[in-house]
């Protein structure tokens, strides 16, 4: 053998490449496994280095539950690799020492199913079981959580849980290399209300991390993790049943995020979001995201007010606020203007009713030329009737040379430019929606199109495929009509129609 294969790093880097399934296809008979053993059992310089490879991305505990004599019979006694453990007794001081011999190498594990953990009761409760352990994901039930110390690592990097236990504490206190912490709960309809406290007081004992995803926490950990100079990323999620958390009346000095790059809100009302923006100043921000459930418009106000008002307007390059609830409730104000601070915007969705209150020709000028840098814009409003026409897009579209994408609805039955006298030509942008707009005449419509938007080659409906609205058919066929008309401008075949059997 070349003398060059028994250096360990040579090894590592040679087996990287058998090392290349998914660890959800960790099973002892896929392929990828196969060639680790069988490199393992080669010879002495190439057993440690595969073994570390064959046992690094875990999914579940069974491959380790398996190398105990006892328990391997039972658990490969047939090709659909199912097994009960029901009635199975623990494992042995001696069974226990097979097991954590091949868990000592473990440095990422999926848990999904707690159905074996008895099997680990009588391990030590100081039992170190994972020692290398860097990324874990542990999604079980609550009544399971009480079995986390058993995956605790003091090497521990990241950590997903869907349930909060006090046993996390420990992950706090004495794990210091902990970066990544997600507590989400296993359904949207799960609740960890009555946990709510613990995990704010548990993220108060973080001190390195630099991505948070987690339930609305109080004041005291938000000001906390505000003073967090690692990190860069937090998303908030409530369930359908979290209740309104409040932040507490300590609310008067800022929480200043020097660093924060990316927030992100997926809730069921903006209140908290809004609260927590408002007595926040986050001067390194690049991405803002809220999916709220519920977005009444007084509150859509507020929100945009805060967002142009957190420091946020040197950096921020992505703005998205979504809400599938398009029912509008109070009389309307403009608020679009409310984003014209934001100069270094890359993506702007706006998703909520009456957020194009007011959008005339003379605004959206003005709105894109307050952001030059723009690539995807994404208006959509069903409450708000179009005033933006052909004239007034054209006139605006040459302020966003970088322009990709756009979406937004217009005053298309209105045709106010003659095509064949025109010469702008917007060379960039190449996928537009423009179908929650009606059409009087595609011909015109696509003469329009062709003429000035050279990338163009049909007007794309980018409704969510799993939107349950329904979506209004005299729309669809009138676009399909302008689309028709584009292929034959471009000299394809015409599509056929959609409608043809309704």
């Amino acid at each position: 053998m070349h003398r060059a294969l028994f250096i360990y790093e040579i090894l590592l880097n040679i087996f990287k490449y058998v090392d290349k399934f998914l660890p959800w296809s960790s099973h002892p008979r896929s392929s990828a496994w196969k060639s680790l053993a069988a490199l393992a059992r080669t010879c002495k310089p190439f057993h440690e280095p595969a073994m570390d490879f064959l046992w690094a991305n875990i999914y579940e505990i069974k491959p380790l539950l398996g190398c105990v004599t006892r328990l391997n019979p039972i658990i490969y006694q047939n090709s659909k690799y199912y097994w009960s453990s029901q009635d199975i007794e623990p494992l042995s001081d001696h069974e226990a020492l097979q097991f954590l011999r091949h868990a000592a190498r473990v440095r990422s594990l999926n848990v999904k199913c707690s159905k074996h953990f008895h099997l680990l009761a009588n391990l030590p409760i100081e039992t170190c079981v994972f020692p290398s352990l860097s990324s874990l994901s542990f999604i079980v039930d609550h009544p399971h959580a009480k079995y986390l110390h058993l995956f605790l690592s003091p090497t521990l990097r990241q950590c997903s849980l869907s349930v909060i236990h006090p046993d996390f504490k420990y992950i706090a206190t004495r794990f210091a290399a902990l970066e990544h912490l997600s507590i989400e709960p296993k359904s949207l309809y799960d609740s960890i209300a009555d946990d709510l406290p613990l995990v704010s007081d548990s993220v108060r004992l973080c001190k390195q991390l630099t991505i948070l995803c987690c339930p609305p926490l109080d004041w005291a950990a938000w000001r906390h993790i505000s003073n967090l100079p690692t990190l860069l990323t937090v998303e908030i999620s409530d369930s359908h049943r979290a209740p309104r958390w409040p932040l507490g009346q300590d609310t008067h000095n800022l929480a200043i995020f020097r660093n924060l790059t990316g927030l992100f809100f997926f809730v069921n009302t903006a209140t908290y979001t809004i609260a927590v923006i408002q007595h926040s100043e986050l001067p390194s921000l690049q991405e803002f995201v809220i999916t709220v459930r519920d977005l009444p418009y007084a509150e859509a106000r507020q929100l945009c007010l805060a967002l142009s008002q957190c420091k946020a307007n040197q950096n921020l390059k992505r703005i998205e606020i979504i809400t599938p609830c398009q029912i509008a409730r109070e009389l309307p104000s403009r608020v679009i203007t409310q984003f014209f601070c934001f100069t270094q915007l890359q993506t702007l969705e706006l998703d909520f009713p009456h957020c194009c209150f007011n959008l005339d020709n003379n605004l959206l000028l003005e709105a894109m030329a307050s952001w030059p840098h723009i690539s995807s814009l994404i208006l959509v409003d069903e409450e708000t009737v179009p005033t933006v026409t052909f004239r007034g897009l054209f006139t605006a579209l040459p302020q966003c040379p970088h322009l990709l994408n756009l979406d937004m609805s217009i005053d298309a039955v209105r045709i106010d430019i003659d095509p064949t006298a025109e010469s702008f030509r917007h060379t960039t942008l190449k996928s537009l929606n423009l179908t929650r707009s009606r059409v009087a005449d595609a011909e015109a419509v696509a003469s329009i199109l062709f003429s000035t938007l050279p990338r163009i080659n049909e007007v794309a409906d980018n409704r969510d495929p799993f939107d349950t609205g329904d979506p209004d058919i005299d729309l669809l066929k009138q676009w399909e009509g302008v689309n028709r008309h584009l292929d034959i401008l471009n000299g394809r075949e015409p599509r056929s129609s959609e409608f043809d059997s309704e």
